[in-house]
Protein backbone atom coordinates (compact mmCIF):
# COMPACT_ATOMS: atom_id res chain seq x y z
CA UNK A 1 0.00 0.00 0.00
CA UNK A 2 2.87 2.27 1.03
CA UNK A 3 4.67 1.70 -2.35
CA UNK A 4 1.47 2.27 -4.36
CA UNK A 5 0.72 5.47 -2.48
CA UNK A 6 4.54 6.85 -2.89
CA UNK A 7 4.40 5.83 -6.54
CA UNK A 8 1.41 8.04 -7.24
CA UNK A 9 3.33 10.73 -5.47
CA UNK A 10 6.01 10.62 -7.46
CA UNK A 11 3.96 10.48 -10.67
CA UNK A 12 2.07 13.05 -9.49
CA UNK A 13 5.11 15.36 -8.66
CA UNK A 14 7.09 14.69 -12.27
CA UNK A 15 3.63 15.64 -14.05
CA UNK A 16 3.45 18.94 -12.53
CA UNK A 17 6.73 19.29 -12.85
CA UNK A 18 6.71 18.58 -16.46
CA UNK A 19 4.04 20.57 -17.02
CA UNK A 20 5.64 23.83 -15.64
CA UNK A 21 8.54 23.19 -17.71
CA UNK A 22 6.16 23.10 -20.96
CA UNK A 23 5.03 26.45 -20.36
CA UNK A 24 8.11 27.81 -19.30
CA UNK A 25 9.01 27.31 -22.82
CA UNK A 26 5.80 28.64 -24.38
CA UNK A 27 5.84 32.72 -25.42
CA UNK A 28 2.31 34.05 -24.99
CA UNK A 29 -0.14 32.58 -27.06
CA UNK A 30 -1.24 34.17 -30.01
CA UNK A 31 -4.99 34.02 -29.37
CA UNK A 32 -4.55 35.43 -25.82
CA UNK A 33 -2.94 38.19 -27.38
CA UNK A 34 -5.85 40.20 -29.81
CA UNK A 35 -5.40 43.14 -31.62
CA UNK A 36 -8.24 43.96 -33.28
CA UNK A 37 -11.80 43.73 -31.67
CA UNK A 38 -12.92 40.44 -33.08
CA UNK A 39 -9.96 38.36 -31.88
CA UNK A 40 -10.88 40.23 -28.69
CA UNK A 41 -14.48 38.63 -28.28
CA UNK A 42 -13.07 35.50 -28.66
CA UNK A 43 -10.47 35.56 -26.22
CA UNK A 44 -13.16 36.56 -23.94
CA UNK A 45 -15.49 33.72 -24.50
CA UNK A 46 -12.28 31.42 -24.76
CA UNK A 47 -11.22 32.76 -20.64
CA UNK A 48 -14.93 32.56 -19.51
CA UNK A 49 -15.12 29.13 -20.72
CA UNK A 50 -11.92 28.29 -19.38
CA UNK A 51 -12.50 29.76 -16.17
CA UNK A 52 -16.12 27.93 -15.91
CA UNK A 53 -14.99 24.99 -17.16
CA UNK A 54 -11.94 24.96 -14.27
CA UNK A 55 -14.28 25.57 -11.53
CA UNK A 56 -16.61 22.40 -12.83
CA UNK A 57 -13.41 20.70 -11.89
CA UNK A 58 -12.68 21.54 -9.05
CA UNK A 59 -16.10 20.97 -7.86
CA UNK A 60 -15.89 17.65 -9.31
CA UNK A 61 -12.92 16.99 -7.74
CA UNK A 62 -13.20 18.23 -3.97
CA UNK A 63 -16.38 15.99 -3.88
CA UNK A 64 -14.38 13.30 -5.41
CA UNK A 65 -12.08 13.40 -2.72
CA UNK A 66 -14.15 13.79 0.17
CA UNK A 67 -16.05 10.77 -0.87
CA UNK A 68 -12.63 8.61 -0.97
CA UNK A 69 -11.73 10.03 2.11
CA UNK A 70 -15.27 9.70 3.89
CA UNK A 71 -15.92 5.77 2.70
CA UNK A 72 -12.67 4.54 2.53
CA UNK A 73 -12.09 1.55 3.83
CA UNK A 74 -10.17 1.56 6.92
CA UNK A 75 -11.98 4.93 8.38
CA UNK A 76 -12.91 4.21 11.91
CA UNK A 77 -15.90 5.22 12.14
CA UNK A 78 -17.35 3.35 9.37
CA UNK A 79 -20.53 1.25 10.22
CA UNK A 80 -21.52 -1.87 8.36
CA UNK A 81 -24.60 0.05 7.58
CA UNK A 82 -22.99 3.06 5.75
CA UNK A 83 -22.59 0.26 2.91
CA UNK A 84 -25.63 -0.52 0.84
CA UNK A 85 -24.88 -1.95 -2.86
CA UNK A 86 -28.24 -2.67 -3.60
CA UNK A 87 -29.91 0.53 -2.74
CA UNK A 88 -32.32 1.37 -6.06
CA UNK A 89 -33.51 4.86 -6.85
CA UNK A 90 -32.94 8.25 -5.13
CA UNK A 91 -35.14 11.36 -6.89
CA UNK A 92 -33.41 13.78 -5.45
CA UNK A 93 -29.97 12.83 -6.68
CA UNK A 94 -31.29 11.90 -9.97
CA UNK A 95 -32.67 15.47 -10.39
CA UNK A 96 -29.45 16.98 -9.81
CA UNK A 97 -27.48 14.84 -12.10
CA UNK A 98 -29.70 16.15 -14.69
CA UNK A 99 -30.34 19.94 -14.33
CA UNK A 100 -26.92 20.89 -13.30
CA UNK A 101 -25.07 19.92 -16.73
CA UNK A 102 -28.48 21.19 -18.40
CA UNK A 103 -27.47 24.13 -16.68
CA UNK A 104 -23.45 23.59 -17.47
CA UNK A 105 -24.45 23.58 -21.31
CA UNK A 106 -26.79 26.47 -21.03
CA UNK A 107 -24.36 28.59 -19.60
CA UNK A 108 -21.70 28.00 -21.88
CA UNK A 109 -23.79 27.90 -25.05
CA UNK A 110 -25.99 31.55 -24.80
CA UNK A 111 -22.67 33.26 -24.73
CA UNK A 112 -21.18 31.60 -27.48
CA UNK A 113 -23.87 31.62 -29.45
CA UNK A 114 -24.34 34.98 -29.15
CA UNK A 115 -20.36 35.89 -30.18
CA UNK A 116 -20.68 33.42 -33.11
CA UNK A 117 -23.76 35.56 -34.23
CA UNK A 118 -22.44 38.80 -33.81
CA UNK A 119 -19.30 38.17 -35.22
CA UNK A 120 -20.99 37.71 -39.03
CA UNK A 121 -21.31 41.36 -38.76
CA UNK A 122 -18.37 44.12 -39.29
CA UNK A 123 -17.22 45.31 -35.88
CA UNK A 124 -19.07 47.79 -34.13
CA UNK A 125 -16.41 50.34 -33.37
CA UNK A 126 -15.85 50.98 -37.02
CA UNK A 127 -19.42 50.99 -38.19
CA UNK A 128 -18.99 54.35 -39.23
CA UNK A 129 -17.03 53.20 -42.18
CA UNK A 130 -17.58 50.59 -45.10
CA UNK A 131 -15.59 47.51 -44.82
CA UNK A 132 -13.13 47.21 -46.72
CA UNK A 133 -13.74 44.57 -49.26
CA UNK A 134 -10.57 41.65 -49.66
CA UNK A 135 -10.86 38.31 -51.96
CA UNK A 136 -8.58 35.47 -49.64
CA UNK A 137 -8.09 32.94 -52.61
CA UNK A 138 -5.81 29.46 -51.32
CA UNK A 139 -3.94 27.55 -53.68
CA UNK A 140 -1.53 24.84 -53.07
CA UNK A 141 0.71 26.16 -51.63
CA UNK A 142 0.25 29.94 -51.84
CA UNK A 143 -2.16 32.67 -50.94
CA UNK A 144 -3.52 35.46 -53.32
CA UNK A 145 -5.40 38.71 -52.04
CA UNK A 146 -7.50 40.41 -54.23
CA UNK A 147 -8.64 44.01 -53.60
CA UNK A 148 -11.41 44.56 -56.42
CA UNK A 149 -12.25 48.33 -55.43
CA UNK A 150 -8.43 49.32 -55.08
CA UNK A 151 -7.67 46.66 -58.92
CA UNK A 152 -4.61 45.35 -57.38
CA UNK A 153 -3.13 41.94 -55.83
CA UNK A 154 -1.12 40.82 -54.03
CA UNK A 155 0.58 36.95 -53.29
CA UNK A 156 1.48 35.49 -49.77
CA UNK A 157 0.89 39.24 -48.15
CA UNK A 158 -1.97 41.20 -47.24
CA UNK A 159 -2.14 45.31 -46.01
CA UNK A 160 -5.16 46.46 -44.88
CA UNK A 161 -5.49 49.88 -42.71
CA UNK A 162 -5.97 49.89 -38.96
CA UNK A 163 -9.27 50.93 -36.91
CA UNK A 164 -11.63 49.78 -40.16
CA UNK A 165 -13.38 46.41 -41.14
CA UNK A 166 -12.07 44.23 -43.48
CA UNK A 167 -14.33 42.13 -45.29
CA UNK A 168 -12.26 38.96 -46.15
CA UNK A 169 -14.68 36.84 -48.88
CA UNK A 170 -12.38 33.19 -48.76
CA UNK A 171 -12.90 30.89 -51.67
CA UNK A 172 -10.23 28.14 -52.74
CA UNK A 173 -8.99 27.26 -56.30
CA UNK A 174 -8.19 23.98 -55.52
CA UNK A 175 -7.89 22.02 -52.08
CA UNK A 176 -9.82 22.98 -48.76
CA UNK A 177 -7.76 25.71 -46.87
CA UNK A 178 -8.74 27.18 -43.38
CA UNK A 179 -7.54 31.06 -43.52
CA UNK A 180 -6.73 32.26 -39.54
CA UNK A 181 -4.57 34.98 -38.51
CA UNK A 182 -4.68 34.11 -34.75
CA UNK A 183 -4.13 37.80 -33.21
CA UNK A 184 -7.02 39.18 -35.81
CA UNK A 185 -9.35 36.56 -34.95
CA UNK A 186 -10.83 32.37 -35.71
CA UNK A 187 -10.50 30.42 -38.26
CA UNK A 188 -12.93 30.06 -41.36
CA UNK A 189 -12.59 27.70 -44.32
CA UNK A 190 -11.82 28.43 -47.80
CA UNK A 191 -13.37 26.15 -50.78
CA UNK A 192 -13.44 25.89 -54.14
CA UNK A 193 -16.67 26.70 -55.85
CA UNK A 194 -18.24 28.42 -52.94
CA UNK A 195 -17.44 31.63 -50.68
CA UNK A 196 -17.11 32.52 -46.91
CA UNK A 197 -17.63 35.80 -45.90
CA UNK A 198 -14.72 36.45 -42.75
CA UNK A 199 -14.62 39.89 -41.13
CA UNK A 200 -11.84 40.78 -38.95
CA UNK A 201 -10.47 44.16 -37.78
CA UNK A 202 -6.53 45.44 -36.63
CA UNK A 203 -6.45 48.25 -34.32
CA UNK A 204 -3.39 48.89 -34.27
CA UNK A 205 -0.20 48.56 -36.55
CA UNK A 206 1.86 45.91 -37.04
CA UNK A 207 2.98 42.38 -38.52
CA UNK A 208 0.56 39.41 -38.20
CA UNK A 209 1.06 36.21 -38.94
CA UNK A 210 -1.46 34.29 -40.83
CA UNK A 211 -1.47 31.15 -42.45
CA UNK A 212 -3.54 27.83 -43.87
CA UNK A 213 -4.94 25.97 -40.66
CA UNK A 214 -6.10 22.82 -42.51
CA UNK A 215 -3.50 20.16 -43.85
CA UNK A 216 -3.29 20.30 -47.49
CA UNK A 217 -0.35 18.43 -48.50
CA UNK A 218 3.39 18.83 -48.98
CA UNK A 219 3.59 22.23 -49.11
CA UNK A 220 1.37 22.51 -45.79
CA UNK A 221 3.79 24.12 -43.82
CA UNK A 222 5.02 26.92 -46.49
CA UNK A 223 1.11 28.08 -46.72
CA UNK A 224 1.71 30.83 -44.49
CA UNK A 225 0.90 34.87 -45.38
CA UNK A 226 1.83 38.08 -43.15
CA UNK A 227 -0.74 41.03 -42.26
CA UNK A 228 0.31 44.50 -42.66
CA UNK A 229 -1.89 46.64 -40.78
CA UNK A 230 -1.26 49.88 -41.34
CA UNK A 231 -2.15 53.51 -40.76
CA UNK A 232 -4.82 54.68 -43.37
CA UNK A 233 -2.39 57.36 -44.81
CA UNK A 234 0.57 54.76 -45.37
CA UNK A 235 -1.69 52.00 -46.48
CA UNK A 236 -3.60 54.33 -49.65
CA UNK A 237 0.12 55.28 -50.38
CA UNK A 238 1.42 51.77 -51.04
CA UNK A 239 -1.97 51.54 -53.12
CA UNK A 240 -1.17 54.26 -55.20
CA UNK A 241 2.18 52.75 -55.42
CA UNK A 242 1.25 49.35 -56.59
CA UNK A 243 -1.08 50.49 -58.98
CA UNK A 244 1.41 52.93 -60.79
CA UNK A 245 4.36 50.30 -60.41
CA UNK A 246 3.24 46.54 -60.09
CA UNK A 247 2.65 45.19 -63.33
CA UNK A 248 -0.15 43.33 -64.84
CA UNK A 249 -1.61 40.40 -63.88
CA UNK A 250 -2.58 38.33 -66.99
CA UNK A 251 -4.26 35.20 -67.57
CA UNK A 252 -1.23 33.18 -68.57
CA UNK A 253 0.57 34.53 -65.53
CA UNK A 254 -2.44 33.87 -63.12
CA UNK A 255 -2.71 30.62 -64.35
CA UNK A 256 1.96 29.73 -64.55
CA UNK A 257 1.19 30.55 -60.51
CA UNK A 258 -1.81 28.24 -59.85
CA UNK A 259 0.58 25.40 -60.29
CA UNK A 260 1.31 23.28 -56.89
CA UNK A 261 4.27 24.34 -55.61
CA UNK A 262 5.63 27.95 -53.09
CA UNK A 263 5.56 31.42 -54.15
CA UNK A 264 7.41 34.79 -53.31
CA UNK A 265 5.50 38.19 -52.37
CA UNK A 266 4.39 39.39 -55.11
CA UNK A 267 2.56 42.15 -56.15
CA UNK A 268 -0.13 43.16 -59.57
CA UNK A 269 -1.50 46.39 -60.44
CA UNK A 270 -5.12 44.11 -61.93
CA UNK A 271 -6.89 41.38 -60.34
CA UNK A 272 -7.67 37.73 -60.89
CA UNK A 273 -11.27 38.27 -60.78
CA UNK A 274 -11.24 39.78 -64.31
CA UNK A 275 -11.04 36.43 -65.76
CA UNK A 276 -12.08 33.67 -62.89
CA UNK A 277 -14.17 33.96 -59.49
CA UNK A 278 -13.06 30.66 -57.64
CA UNK A 279 -16.31 30.79 -55.28
CA UNK A 280 -18.82 30.07 -57.86
CA UNK A 281 -19.50 27.07 -59.60
CA UNK A 282 -17.90 27.93 -62.69
CA UNK A 283 -14.40 28.66 -61.14
CA UNK A 284 -14.37 25.96 -58.48
CA UNK A 285 -12.42 23.63 -61.16
CA UNK A 286 -10.22 26.23 -63.00
CA UNK A 287 -7.01 25.52 -61.06
CA UNK A 288 -7.68 21.21 -61.62
CA UNK A 289 -8.62 21.92 -65.58
CA UNK A 290 -5.38 23.11 -66.43
CA UNK A 291 -3.05 21.57 -63.98
CA UNK A 292 -4.59 18.36 -63.54
CA UNK A 293 -1.57 16.22 -63.96
CA UNK A 294 0.85 18.24 -61.70
CA UNK A 295 -0.90 17.28 -58.56
CA UNK A 296 0.21 13.85 -58.31
CA UNK A 297 3.90 14.87 -58.53
CA UNK A 298 6.19 15.42 -55.21
CA UNK A 299 7.65 18.68 -54.53
CA UNK A 300 10.19 17.27 -53.02
CA UNK A 301 11.04 20.16 -50.40
CA UNK A 302 13.42 18.58 -48.28
CA UNK A 303 15.71 18.56 -51.06
CA UNK A 304 15.47 22.15 -51.83
CA UNK A 305 17.78 24.61 -50.14
CA UNK A 306 16.07 27.83 -50.08
CA UNK A 307 12.75 25.87 -48.46
CA UNK A 308 15.18 24.75 -45.48
CA UNK A 309 16.29 28.29 -45.09
CA UNK A 310 13.11 29.44 -44.49
CA UNK A 311 11.92 27.02 -42.74
CA UNK A 312 15.34 27.47 -39.99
Amino acid sequence: MNKKRHSFKKGLYLLLVGFVLFLSGCDQLAVLDPKGPVAESQKDLILYSLIFMGGIIVVVFSLFAVMLYKYRDNNPNRKEGDYKPNLHGNMKIEIVWTIVPILIVTALSIPTVGTIFDLEEPPESSADREPLVVYATSADWKWFFSYPEEGIETVNYVNIPTDRAIEFRLSSADSMASFWVPRLGGQKYNMAGMENTLYLQADETGVFEGRNANFTGEGFTGQTFDVNAQEEEAFNEWVETTQEEASELTQQTYDDLLKPGLLDEMEFSSTHLAFVDHGSNEGGDYSVERHRELYGEQLHLENNPEWSEELE
